[in-house]
Parts: C-alpha cells; structure tokens; sequence
C-alpha cells in the first residue's frame, strides 16, 4: 500500500474524529481550547494514533479520559463517516507540539525585548 494512500486515510481519519469529538460527544469534560493536531494511521489500517493538542493544562488530563472512554463511540461513527474496510482502534495521544511552539514564541519575543532594552542602553552610554 502506497504512503501516498495512508497519508490520505491518516487526514481523513483526523477530520472525522475531530467532527466526532466536537458534534457527536456529549461529555463535560470535553471542554477548552483543544486541537486534533494528526492521526497516524498504521499500513494495515487496524491502528491509529490521535494526536490532541489541549492550551489549557489543567483540562488535559480530563479530556484524554473522557477520549479515551469514548474511542468505542468514536470508532463506531467513524467506520459509519468514511469508507474503509474496517475502522481503526483508536488511541488518543497527548500532542505538546502547539504548547511548546507558544512557548518558544514567546522566549523569542523575550530575548527580543531584551536585546532592544540592551541597544537603548548602550546608546545612552556612548
């Protein structure tokens, strides 16, 4: 099977689960700011990994449980969204990517000011 093929079925694996979680699941603790970043499919199509990226830390947590306690739901409709021969167990996987890509933003915008506050300096200086 071509990477090609299961790089299509991988995005589309993620687009469902993520109209799953946010239309069809009804549970409180699905709550926040999160993300369905990407789902890795694996070649046989039996497996897939969902990868969810949550802003708020202290709903993490929370919110994997709740998935996980889902994933049988999720798998149910996802096998009714798309047409493949059978759906994929699914596994949710917490994705730092997005938190740590804000936290490098804002050490660069950091080092930034502090860079402008040490040429103010050294111009007062001269």
């Amino acid at each position: 099977m071509s990477y090609q093929r299961i790089d299509r079925i991988s995005e589309e694996v993620r687009r469902e689960v993520d109209r799953i979680i946010r239309e069809e699941l009804n549970d409180p603790r699905i709550s926040g700011t999160f993300s369905v970043t990407r789902a890795e499919v694996t070649r046989d199509l039996r497996f897939a990994k969902i990868y969810v990226s949550v802003l708020e830390d202290e709903k993490r947590e929370d919110l994997l449980k709740a998935l996980r306690s889902a994933a049988g739901y999720v798998r149910r409709s996802l096998s009714r969204g798309i047409i493949i021969r059978s759906a994929p167990e699914l596994t949710f996987v917490s994705d730092q990517n997005i938190a740590y890509g804000v936290h490098i933003s804002q050490l660069l915008a950091q080092a930034q000011a502090n860079e402008g506050k040490s040429n103010d300096d050294a111009d007062e200086e001269a």
